[in-house]
């Protein structure tokens, strides 16, 4: 997957592709991938790096979403879970199996959680994990041994599905190109094309890295950028009432001293009303999340004060030795792309729809909205249906249910350095660039070449961000180790030595966002 080949093809295509997909994060590849496996033609643009927004800053969780049973929400959860098992299924080298441990303190709250938690089990069905069940103090102690033990009852343990965000990403873009659709990172969509009739028939983009225009015409356009979907919605219409209350939810990273062993915590009551998780990933700890409103959607949010001093005190409550500021490794902001509800002006943002929405303007623009990781697949597949109605193209039928993503090996480790690349890890040791990275990473420099030679990796950041996620592990080991990444990055790409200190220059200050001041 190399992008000269694809801006190339891009370029050339003179007849209009059945779609053409503006935003690269999970719910456009998504896209991408249905629509290609299904026959159809179709161009994904992206203004950043694939995942360069929300699709990187998630909870790292595949899961139903135990907060919504409730709420009563019971349709939602189901979808999610059968989404969850899905993704298992299609994706073992990326998505496994995590206890999670629900701590008691009052004598109510084990069997309330227990019987909640086995309606969850029910309501898997064949698509669930293992069985949830009640602890006592000792088991609790057992599998969390940092656990705050004082008024400590028992506690209740289920499992959910854990995933790495970027890497499903940048495999889905690799299942994608595989079926025949073109993907082009850092290409903004400017403008909007339109028919006689006033319908949007077409894009306009321009080369963010080399400069020059990319014109292509579509029989739909589907605006899928998440968060920034109103920005694209007012390129046709000026006027379009927003669709987003973006909502912003950070994550603190730490050693995993602070909660060994193979569980996570979920504590299903925080004072502002979310769940909060603590959960083992990739040798470090991540606690999260928030939920704040927030009036405008920058391209790198950073955390606010209150956000930071938030989990670090629930943190204290549940852990034997509460985490401190200096104990953060990284600190990372994602923003919901929150439906906001008819008539809405504001208000607690984690009463709104978790749920997806499509909507088509009446310039023809198809935009869906919503969602989360867990249920991008089935995203996807309403949008490409509603999408081939829209356009009146030939009906096809879904097949990404059973879809095996690009790296799927059954017989794959599921532990070790490369294990998220499945199939792709032998081509990386062969590679011979097996130096690791950092002392306090666990990558090696095969991996940066291998982003670089065919996983479209242009910049440092793509590389310590995305393709690696050193920047969300420890963000102070990343930029010691961000001048190597360069250079390696400048050998496969064939770039000067002017161009490594530029982007040294550029990731420094991209990575202040995840340094805790």
């Amino acid at each position: 997957m190399k992008r000269d080949d694809m801006l190339r093809r891009a370029r050339e295509r003179r007849e209009p592709w059945d779609f053409v997909v503006v935003g690269g994060g999970a719910t456009g590849m998504g896209v991408a991938v249905d629509a290609a496996s299904r026959g159809y033609s179709i161009l994904l643009l992206e203004r950043s790096d694939f995942g360069k927004g929300t699709s990187s800053r998630s909870t790292k969780l595949v899961h139903g979403g135990v907060r919504y049973l409730e709420r009563g929400n019971f349709s939602l959860v189901m979808e999610a879970l059968k989404e969850r098992g899905r993704l298992r299924a299609n994706a073992p080298h990326l998505v496994s199996d995590l206890g999670f441990v629900v701590p008691a303190y009052q004598w109510w709250e084990s069997p309330f959680y227990g019987v909640g938690l086995k309606i969850y089990d029910l309501l898997a069905g064949r698509y669930g994990f293992s069985p949830s069940r009640r602890l006592s103090k000792e088991e609790t102690i057992e599998r969390l041994p940092t656990i705050q033990t004082n008024g400590l009852r028992g506690g209740v343990v289920y499992f959910d599905g854990q995933f790495d965000d970027a890497r499903l990403l940048v495999h889905l873009a690799r299942t994608a190109e595989e079926k025949g659709a073109v993907l082009v990172n850092y290409a903004e969509v400017t403008a909007l094309a339109r028919d006689d009739s006033g319908y949007v028939s077409g894009v306009s983009a321009r080369d963010v890295l080399g400069g020059g225009a990319i014109g292509a015409a579509a029989r739909v356009v589907v605006n899928a950028t998440g968060a920034f979907c109103d920005g694209v919605r007012r390129l046709a219409d000026p006027a379009a009432e927003a669709m987003i209350a973006p909502s912003q939810g950070v994550h603190l990273v730490f050693d995993r001293e602070f909660l060994p062993g193979e569980n996570a915590i979920m504590v299903p009551h925080t004072r502002d009303k979310r769940v909060l998780f603590a959960i083992p990933w990739h040798g470090r700890i991540v606690v999260g999340t928030t939920d704040t409103p927030i009036d405008d959607v920058p391209i790198e949010p950073r955390p606010f004060e209150h956000e930071v001093q938030f989990i670090l005190d629930t943190a204290a409550t549940y852990l034997a030795r509460p985490p401190r500021r200096e104990d953060v490794r990284a600190v990372f902001t994602g923003i919901r792309p929150l439906v906001r509800a008819q008539g809405a002006t504001g208000g607690n943002t984690a009463a709104l729809s978790r749920d997806h929405t499509i909507h088509i303007d009446p310039s023809g623009l198809l935009t869906i909205a919503g969602g989360k990781w867990t249920t991008y697949r089935n995203m996807a597949e309403d949008a490409v249906d509603q999408a081939a109605t829209l356009g009146e193209l030939p009906e096809r039928e879904c097949v990404t249910k059973t879809l095996r993503i690009h790296g799927y090996d059954e017989d794959a480790p599921r532990h070790g350095a490369l294990a998220p690349h499945g199939s792709d890890a032998p081509r990386i040791r062969a590679l011979g660039y097996d130096a690791p990275l950092h002392a306090r990473l666990p990558y090696i420099e095969g991996e940066i070449a291998f982003a670089a030679c065919e996983e479209m990796a242009m910049t440092v950041e793509d590389a310590l961000a995305r393709r690696t996620r050193a920047l969300f592990l420890d963000a102070a080991a990343a930029l010691e180790c961000a001048p190597r990444v360069a250079a390696i990055l400048a050998r496969e790409l064939g770039r000067d030595a002017a161009w490594e200190r530029a982007q040294v220059a550029e990731f420094r200050e991209v990575a202040k966002a995840y340094v805790l001041a």
